[in-house]
Order: structure tokens, then sequence, then C-alpha cells
């Protein structure tokens, strides 16, 4: 077994790290249901192992085992690989649960500021979840390089393809090396 299906045996079967997990860290092992069926041109299998607030799925990518990247799947039709495995996933979006704006430029002060404005309770929750998580956390800049790197192994192996009635649409990547933050 691998250090990522031992970290999710432990999230699914740890409930207080499970809820920190969804907030602050909007990883929701209980939204597993993808928006659609997708498939890897990569052929590798897809394993939906949670999801978000905005409808977003997270996979693990492989077979159980072996090192399995992290895919992350908007429901707009977007995706990224988020990590080369769930240790370094869940290290980064438990760490910046804002990592989505990170990855296109965003100040990761700005966005941390915003949310402990909204919510008072943000800064221990976090703190919370990170103890349990066990991880050191990376600096913002560590964390957006990781996150490009990862989203730049996306295509053309993990840009997923959706299944429809019509036919097939290819998701577009989230991230690209040549994007450039406005």
């Amino acid at each position: 077994m691998s250090g990522a299906d031992d970290l999710l045996r432990r999230v699914e079967t740890t409930p207080e790290l499970a809820d920190l997990l969804s907030w602050p860290g909007d990883f929701d092992i209980e939204r597993r249901d993808p928006v659609e069926q997708l498939r890897l041109p990569s052929g590798l299998s897809l394993t939906p192992i949670a999801g978000d607030a905005s409808g977003g799925t997270y996979f693990l990518c492989g077979t159980p085992g072996t090192t399995r990247p992290v895919l992350y799947a908007d429901s707009e039709g977007q995706a990224t690989l988020v990590a080369a495995d769930l240790v370094e996933a869940l290290t980064v979006v438990a760490a910046f649960p804002y990592w989505q704006d990170m990855l296109h430029g965003h100040s990761a002060e700005e966005l941390e500021e915003e949310i402990r404005d909204d919510d008072p309770d943000y800064a221990p929750a976090h703190a919370r979840l990170i103890e349990l998580l066990g991880v050191t956390p990376p600096a913002a800049e560590e964390a957006v390089t990781l996150l490009r790197a990862s989203a730049s192994r996306t295509v053309p192996d993990f840009l997923p393809i959706a299944h429809h009635d019509e036919g097939e649409s290819v998701y577009e990547p989230m991230w690209t090396p040549s994007h450039r933050p406005a």
C-alpha cells in the first residue's frame, strides 16, 4: 500500500480531519460524484476522491499501490494536475485552499487576508488542519512552483475526455506554461 492510499484511508477514518479538509480546505471526501464521466487519453484509471464547493472533483490517476498523480477537473470543462501524489496535493490544498487563484497569479497574502476578514474562525481551523495532517506547508512561492510544474504535465496524457450523448469533448487546461496572469 502506498503513502497516498494510507493517507486517504486516514482522512476517511478521521472525522475531524475530513471535516477540516472540507472546510477550510475545500476538499470534501463526501463529494465524490463528478459532474460527468471522464477518461484519460493515457488510459490510466480515474478514481474520484473528493470535490469542492464549486462542483469540481479531485481524482487519483492510476492504480492503487502506485504513485498516483492528483487531477482536478472543474465543473466548467477545465482540468489540471495538482500534484505528483496525494501527499503533495493535500499539503498544498490544506495550506492554500485558494490554490486555483494562486495558480493564476493572485497573491497568497491577499487571498489569506480576504478569507480571514470573511471568517474569524478560519485561522484556528486552518492551523488545526495543518496540525492534524502533519505536514509542513511550503512557502507560497514554492507552492506556486509545485502547482505550475504539475499543471505543465497535464497535456496531453492527463487532460480528461468527457463522454456525452452527442460524442466526446476534451477538457481545456486550467493553466499552461504560456499562460501569463493578467
